[in-house]
């Protein structure tokens, strides 16, 4: 069967192997790629997921952290925080209600329950507040200590743990999965390997056996070669005074001498656009010098900004530690006017006009302390303006001194233009005497092509003996064919 085989079927039988075995290898990978990639998706799902998780438990305890601090210090940033953590609550359990996320019916029922747990707690927590708000601070206390509010945080952390630790289980095995789909990736490219390790060995072997074949034929064909080698030899010796038209070769020079002209002629109008490309690259270089200065400029003014930005911040500094020193003042003023009103009081009618005065200084004492704290608050933001400022100067001084050493870069890069332009002119100039010899010598190649008419009886017969040799050749080159 292998000997009835063409040669072009023998070949094509050789590459089709490894291109099978290539194809099946590509395909089993692409598709266990694929699996991989499916998996990620997932494991990349379920940490979303658990993300979403922690922050609905650190919000859950920021909840019960806000509302304890809020009874115990009546502090009113207690109070808004308090409704910031409800809102990154609820955010958090929306985010995770959100569609396709969650795709186990268990999991959407435990957040539906965490859920409802935080609504309930919330209408505990706004009655403590609204209890603190009205100067009923035990009662809020002893709300706070019962059931309900002492064991929302222990019920969220529970269903939250049960959760994460499905999500977690979720994770492994998405894990497990990938594991066992690059093992099996692993094993199919090992043997895929083996595949083509054999399919090498037997195109080794088809490939011998074609190579005999063609050997055959082609010691057949160098028989008839040689004979036809002596008959090259001859004519080669004449192939360089031969011409099949010498008039036709004559016109070819007269044009290739009219080319050289023209070459010469453009050798120079490019040598003098070379001096011009010259001369504005040295002006090029010179308005890169003046950018250089213009950098340096801008790097000093940039500096003495900083300088001053950081002097300003110092400023600002002592503003806000007068502001601190008019708040303390303020408050001694409402404790001294306080314990003279109980003064006023304790003196009967005689201190009533005293305590008047003292009301009046609580009411100035109440206003400075406002205005020291707007003060503070202004102070706090100039402040942050002011960082604001020293990191852009900072950033600007920066890109002065990259745009410096890119302008450096461009200078030396106009320099070096500058000498390779040189370069060229001299090229160029050479390139115009080279096209001028090059004209001379057409001239003496016309004259010999007189001489080549005189080869032409030669070859004539050297040819009937080419003939027999090259009758042997075609024949053979047909048998080779057949086997193709």
């Amino acid at each position: 069967m292998w000997q009835n085989l063409k040669l072009r079927n023998r070949i094509l039988l050789g590459y089709a192997m490894p291109v099978v075995t290539f194809l099946l290898a590509s395909i089993f990978g692409t598709v266990t790629v694929n699996q991989v990639r499916e998996t990620f998706r997932e494991m990349e799902r379920v940490n979303e997921i658990l993300s979403k998780s922690r922050v609905m438990e650190l919000a859950s305890a920021g909840i019960i952290g806000s509302v304890r601090g809020y009874i115990i210090t009546q502090n009113p940033d207690f109070e808004r925080q308090y409704f910031q953590k409800k809102e990154l609550f609820e955010n958090s359990i929306k985010a995770l209600q959100e569609k396709d996320l969650i795709q186990i019916e268990e999991q959407q029922q435990q957040i539906e329950k965490i859920a409802q747990i935080n609504q309930q707690y919330e209408k505990v927590a706004e009655q403590m507040i609204a209890l603190v708000k009205s100067g009923k601070s035990p009662e809020a206390i002893q709300l706070f200590k019962t059931k309900t509010g002492a064991n929302f945080d222990q019920k969220i952390e529970d269903l939250a743990r049960e959760f994460d630790k499905v999500e977690e289980q979720l994770i492994l095995e998405d894990m497990r999965q990938s594991e066992g789909a690059l093992d099996l990736l692993f094993g199919m490219l090992i043997l895929c390997l083996i595949l083509a390790i054999v399919a090498s060995v037997l195109g080794v072997i088809i490939a011998n056996r074609v190579s005999k074949n063609i050997n055959e034929s082609a010691q057949v064909i160098t028989s008839a070669s040689s004979e036809i080698a002596a008959t090259v030899d001859q004519q080669e010796r004449t192939a360089s005074l031969q011409a099949a038209s010498v008039n036709e070769t004559t016109t070819t020079m007269d044009e290739l001498g009219a080319s050289s002209r023209q070459s010469t002629e453009q050798a120079d109008a490019a040598a003098n656009a070379a001096q011009e490309v010259l001369k504005l690259t040295e002006k090029g270089n010179y308005a890169v010098q003046e950018t250089l200065r213009g950098m340096e400029d801008l790097e000093e003014k940039v500096g003495a900004i900083a300088k001053q930005t950081v002097k300003l911040s110092g400023q600002t500094n002592q503003i806000g530690n007068i502001s601190q020193v008019v708040t303390d003042l303020a408050n001694q003023t409402n404790v001294l006017a306080l314990n003279a009103a109980v003064e006023a009081v304790r003196a009967g009618e005689q201190g009533k006009g005293f305590s008047v005065v003292a009301a009046e200084i609580r009411k100035l004492a109440d206003q400075s302390k406002q205005s020291a704290e707007r003060i503070s608050l202004l102070v706090s933001e100039i402040q942050n303006a002011i960082n604001v400022t020293v990191m852009v100067t900072d950033e600007g001084t920066k890109t002065v001194k990259s745009e410096m050493e890119i302008a450096q870069q461009t200078a030396e890069t106009f320099a070096q233009v500058a000498e390779s332009i040189n370069d060229v002119v001299i090229n160029n100039q050479q390139i115009s005497l080279n096209i001028r010899q090059q004209d001379k010598a057409v001239q003496q190649v016309l004259e010999a092509m007189n001489s080549i008419n005189q080869g032409a009886q030669e070859s004539a017969i050297a040819l009937s003996q080419t003939k027999t040799g090259t009758s042997r050749l075609n024949d053979t080159s047909k048998e080779l064919l057949s086997l193709v």
